[in-house]
């Protein structure tokens, strides 16, 4: 975990022409490009939120995440970064968490094919005679197996 202090631009916190609403009144744009530039963050802006007083700029990706939160008074803000392992970023693709739309839409794909393969799967073996008890056998076993740890195994 790495952490970064620092003062932003004061222009950038306070718009001219801005309206009431705080939200609009920031410069949000400049603010994430000055702070992937300057620490190196990475990762999809989840969160930008901006009230009277300060900002809270969220950035994550698959085993990664930066929060900076900004005093809109002053300009001075704080940065914590933490770049997990390898086994994070596994974790965390398999789960597609934090991980963008091209990786959701690869992952659907594959279950969609995985379900095909198996409904393909139950229908061959309704037509082959020599394997039907045996194979609807091991299905409701299986079955039975998966129902009882889920029912008695996850919390």
């Amino acid at each position: 975990m790495s952490e970064y202090s620092d003062q932003l631009d004061q222009s950038w916190l306070e718009l001219p022409n801005a309206t009431d609403d705080p939200a609009l009144s920031v410069d949000r744009l400049a603010i994430v490009e000055h702070l992937r530039a300057t620490y190196g963050l990475r990762g999809a802006v989840t969160e930008f939120r901006v009230d009277d007083y300060e900002c809270l700029v969220l950035f994550r990706g698959p085993a990664y995440a930066a929060d900076v939160v900004i005093n809109r008074e002053t300009g001075e803000y704080t940065a914590t970064q933490t770049v997990m392992g390898l086994i994070a970023i596994m974790n965390d693709l398999h789960k597609g968490r934090d991980s963008g739309p091209a990786w959701s839409l690869l992952l659907d794909a594959s279950a969609i094919l995985t379900a095909m393969v198996s409904i393909t799967g139950l229908v061959l073996l309704f037509w082959l005679r020599r394997r039907r008890w045996s194979g609807l056998l091991t299905t409701v076993a299986g079955t039975i197996v998966l129902a009882a740890v889920y029912l008695f195994g996850v919390p």
